[in-house]
C-alpha cells in the first residue's frame, strides 16, 4: 500500500474514531442535570410520589391538631383546615383523587361506622330503641320538610332535584364522634340514640337515592326493588348470624394470635361494606353491621378492642377527615351570586332541620340542654352520605353544578359547627359525670382502686386476669396487680424468680390493653397469711380468687383452706371459676339476699357487674329482693338490670330452672355474722357447684368492717 493510501486509511480510521468518540459523549448524560431534572419531576404539583404524599399526610395530622389547639380548635377543625390548604383547590399538593389518599379516606369512613357500632352499648340500645326511632323519625322528617320547600321554591329546583337535595339534609355523619369517644362518654343515652337515629335515617336516604334514580329514568324499577329486598336480606343473614358464629370460632381457635384477631376483624368491615355495596346500599352500613356483629365478641377494655381504637384514630380517620377538607373549592364563591345564595341556604337549612330534630328529641323525652346540644353536634355535620348522595345525583343529571358546590361548602361549615358544639357540650357532659356527688351508684368507682388477683399456679392462671382487666376503673391509675405466694424454704427465691418468668406474658397482654399490671411475689409460710397481709399493705378494693378444685377432702385453694382468706380478708371477695371465655357467655344471673343493699361493700359490686355486663354487651338478670332491686334501678349506669323478685330463701336452688345455658352466675354472698348473711349462705356455693358443674360462677362476699367488728364469725366455713 503507498503512502498515500496509508494516510487516507489513517484519516478514515481516526475519523471515525473521532466521530464515534464525539457521539458517545453527546449520548453520555450529565449527572448534575439529570438530578435537576428528576428534581423538577417529583416536586410538579401536584405530587405523585407515593413516598412523598404518605409523608405530607403525616405531617399534617400529626402538626395540624397542635397547631391549632393553641386556640381551642377541635382537632378535627383542624384536619379537614389542612385538607382544604394542600389539596387540589389550596396548594394542590394533593390531588384527592390520588389512589392512596382514596384508599385511606375510605378505610378511615368505615372505620368510623365500624367503631361505633362496636362500641355502641348494645344494652342501652334496645332499652331505648324507641327512643332511637323517634329521634331517627326526627331527624330524618324535619330536615325534608324544611328543605323540600325551600329547593322547590326558593331556589326554583324541580321536584327530583327538590326531593333529593332536600333527603340530602337528613343525612349526617359521625364525623365528632370521636370526640365523645375520647372523652369517654359513647356511652351516654344521648349519644346511644343519636348513632340509632343516624344509622335509621342514613339507610333510609340511601333507598330513596335509589327510588328518585330509578323515577328519573322514566318510572320506579320493580326488578331493582326486588333486588334491594333481597340482598339487605342476604345480607342481614350473614353479617349478623352467620359472621357472629365465625368469629366466636376464629377467638378462640386463635386467643393468642394476637395479630391474626385484628387482621381478621379488618376483613370482617370491608367484606361487609363489600357485600352490602353489592345491594345498592353505601358500603357504611354494612361497616356499622359488621361493628354491631362483632360487638358482643370484643369486649371494650380488651387489647383487641386498643388494637382497633389505636389505628383507627392515629392514621385512618385523621386522613379521612384530610380528604373531606380537599374537596372544599373555597373559590367557587366567587363564580356570581349563585353558588354563594345556594351555599348558604343549603348550610342554614341543613343545620335549622337538625337543629329542630335535636330540640323535638330533647322535649319529647325531657333531655337536658347539653344533651340536646350533644345530639344536635352529633348529627349535624354532612359528609359521607351527603357527599354520595350529590355526586350521583350530579352524575346523574338531576342536580346542577350550583347545588354540587354549594355542597362542598357546606361539609366544611357542618363539620365545624358539629365539631365546636360537640367539643362543648360532650366536656360538660364529662365534667358533670366526673363531679357528680358521690352515690352507691358512683361510690365503686374511685381513682385509687386496687385490684389484687392471687396466682396459685401461672400456668393454670384461667380466665382471672382477663376477668380482672374488664372489671378495672379505666380511671385507676393504680396497676392490677397478681400475686404470688411462695412457701419460706431453701427453694423460694428460685421459685420466686420462676414464678414472675410465667406471668410476664399476662403482663404483656395487659400492656396491650393500656393496662397496667405489676407482679407482686412474697415469701410467707401460710399462704393464706400472705394474701391477707399483701392485701392490707396494698389497701386493695377488690380480690380475684380461684375457684377451689375438688380433692375429695375440704376445698384448698394455695395450698391453704379457703375459709382462712374468706374470713381474714375484709375487702371485696370474689371467688370465680370460669368456665368459659367470658365473651361467649350471653346473660349474667345475680342472686342475691335480703338486705343486700345494706352492706358496706353493696355499692362495689352493683358497679362492678354493671361494668362487666357493658364490656360484654349482656344483660343482667337479677334475682333478689324488690327491695335491693328497687335500690339497683334507682341508680345510674344499671339500664341492662332484668329484674325478677325472689325471697324463697327456704330453698334457694329454686331459682335454678331460670338458670340457662352460657350464663355467668354471680352469687352475692356475706360474711358470718354480717347484715345480710343468713345460714343457707354458707353451704350455697358448694350446692351451686353441684346443679352447675360445668357453669361460669362466681361468689361474691362484699367488703366487712375489720374482722374483730363481725359477731359470731369464727365458726364461718365455705363448704362445697
Amino acid at each position: 500500500m503507498s503512502n498515500k493510501s496509508n494516510y487516507l486509511f489513517i484519516f478514515v480510521v481516526d475519523s471515525s474514531y473521532l466521530n464515534a468518540r464525539t457521539l458517545f459523549r453527546n449520548q453520555q448524560s450529565n449527572p448534575m442535570a439529570d438530578f435537576i431534572t428528576e428534581l423538577q419531576h417529583e416536586f410538579t404539583l401536584p405530587f405523585t410520589n407515593p413516598v412523598l404524599i404518605f409523608t405530607i399526610l403525616l405531617f399534617v395530622v400529626l402538626v395540624a391538631p397542635i397547631l391549632l389547639k393553641r386556640f381551642n380548635v377541635p382537632s378535627i377543625i383542624g384536619l379537614i383546615l389542612a385538607g382544604v390548604i394542600i389539596g387540589p383547590f389550596g396548594l394542590n399538593w394533593i390531588d384527592n383523587t390520588h389512589g392512596g389518599v382514596e384508599i385511606f379516606s375510605t378505610i378511615g369512613l368505615l372505620y368510623i361506622m365500624f367503631i361505633v357500632g362496636l362500641e355502641l352499648d348494645l344494652g342501652e340500645f334496645v332499652h331505648h330503641r324507641n327512643k332511637s326511632l323517634t329521634f331517627g323519625l326526627y331527624t330524618f322528617i324535619i330536615p325534608m320538610l324544611i328543605g323540600y320547600p325551600v329547593c322547590y321554591y326558593f331556589l326554583g329546583y324541580d321536584v327530583n332535584a327538590s326531593f333529593l337535595t332536600a333527603s340530602m339534609f337528613s343525612t349526617h355523619t359521625l364525623v365528632a364522634y370521636p370526640i365523645v369517644s375520647r372523652l369517654g362518654i359513647a356511652r351516654n343515652q344521648a349519644v346511644a340514640i343519636t348513632v340509632g337515629g343516624t344509622i335509621l335515617t342514613d339507610t333510609a336516604v340511601l333507598i330513596i337515592l335509589a327510588l328518585v334514580l330509578s323515577n328519573s329514568d322514566g318510572g320506579l324499577d320493580i326488578g331493582f326493588l326486588l333486588k334491594l329486598v333481597i340482598s339487605l336480606i342476604i345480607f342481614s343473614l350473614i353479617i349478623f348470624i352467620v359472621t357472629p358464629r365465625i368469629a366466636k370460632w376464629f377467638f378462640q381457635k386463635a386467643e393468642s394470635e394476637k395479630y391474626s384477631n385484628f387482621i381478621f376483624v379488618l376483613f370482617v368491615v370491608f367484606s361487609a361494606g363489600f357485600l352490602v355495596e353489592l345491594g345498592g346500599i353505601e358500603p357504611i352500613i354494612g361497616a356499622f353491621a359488621a361493628g354491631l356483629a362483632l360487638n358482643k365478641l370484643i369486649p371494650h377494655s380488651s387489647a383487641l378492642m386498643n388494637r382497633i381504637e389505636f389505628f383507627g384514630n392515629a392514621l385512618f380517620i385523621p386522613i379521612f377527615l384530610v380528604s373531606v377538607g380537599m374537596l372544599v373549592d373555597i373559590s367557587v364563591v366567587l363564580n356570581g351570586p349563585r353558588t354563594l345564595i345556594v351555599a348558604l341556604t343549603l348550610t342554614i337549612v341543613a343545620l335549622a332541620g337538625k337543629w329542630f330534630a335535636a330540640l323535638a328529641t330533647q322535649k319529647t323525652f325531657r333531655y337536658s340542654v347539653t344533651q340536646r346540644t350533644l345530639i344536635f353536634g352529633l348529627s349535624s355535620s354532612h359528609a359521607a352520605a351527603t357527599l354520595a348522595i350529590i355526586l350521583v345525583g350530579y352524575r346523574a343529571g338531576i342536580l346542577d353544578e350550583y347545588i354540587l358546590n354549594g355542597t362542598i361548602i357546606l361539609i366544611l361549615l357542618t363539620c365545624i359547627v358539629a365539631s365546636v358544639f360537640t367539643q362543648r357540650s360532650a366536656r360538660e357532659i364529662a365534667i358533670s359525670e366526673e363531679n357528680a356527688p358521690l352515690s352507691p351508684s358512683s361510690m365503686g368507682h374511685f381513682a385509687e382502686e386496687k385490684i389484687l388477683v392471687p396466682i396459685a399456679n401461672p400456668t393454670n392462671i384461667g380466665y382471672h386476669v382477663h376477668l380482672a382487666l374488664l372489671l378495672k376503673d379505666k380511671k385507676s391509675v393504680n396497676p392490677i396487680s397478681l400475686l404470688g405466694v411462695v412457701p419460706n424454704n431453701k427453694e423460694a427465691e428460685k421459685n420466686i424468680v420462676n414464678f414472675r418468668k410465667k406471668l410476664q406474658e399476662f403482663v404483656s397482654t395487659a400492656k396491650a390493653a393500656e393496662v397496667n399490671v405489676d407482679i407482686i411475689t412474697t415469701i410467707d409460710h401460710n399462704s393464706a397469711d400472705g394474701i391477707t397481709r399483701i392485701a392490707r399493705e396494698t389497701m386493695t378494693d377488690l380480690v380475684i380468687l380461684g375457684w377451689p378444685g375438688k380433692a375429695g377432702i375440704l376445698d384448698k385453694l394455695l395450698g391453704e383452706k379457703i375459709e382462712q382468706i374468706i374470713k381474714y380478708v375484709d375487702k371485696n371477695l370474689w371467688v370465680c371459676h370460669v368456665e368459659q371465655r367470658l365473651i361467649s357467655h350471653k346473660r349474667i344471673v345475680v342472686i342475691s339476699p335480703p338486705q343486700a343493699e345494706k352492706e358496706e361493700g353493696f355499692a362495689m359490686w352493683v358497679s362492678k357487674v354493671s361494668k362487666l355486663s357493658s364490656e360484654l354487651s349482656i344483660p343482667v338478670y337479677h334475682l333478689g329482693h324488690p327491695d335491693t332491686q328497687e335500690i339497683i334501678s334507682g341508680l345510674k349506669k344499671t339500664g341492662n338490670f332484668i329484674f325478677q323478685p325472689f325471697e324463697d330463701w327456704d330453698n334457694p336452688l329454686s331459682c335454678g330452672d331460670q338458670i340457662r345455658k352460657d350464663d355467668l352466675i354471680i352469687l352475692i354472698s356475706a360474711h358470718s355474722g354480717y347484715i345480710s348473711h343468713i345460714p343457707v349462705l354458707e353451704s350455697l356455693p358448694g350446692r351451686l357447684e353441684s346443679r352447675f358443674p360445668h357453669f361460669s360462677r362466681i361468689v361474691v362476699y362484699p367488703k366487712q368492717p375489720p374482722t374483730e367488728q363481725l359477731l359470731g364469725n369464727d365458726d364461718y366455713i365455705f363448704i362445697p
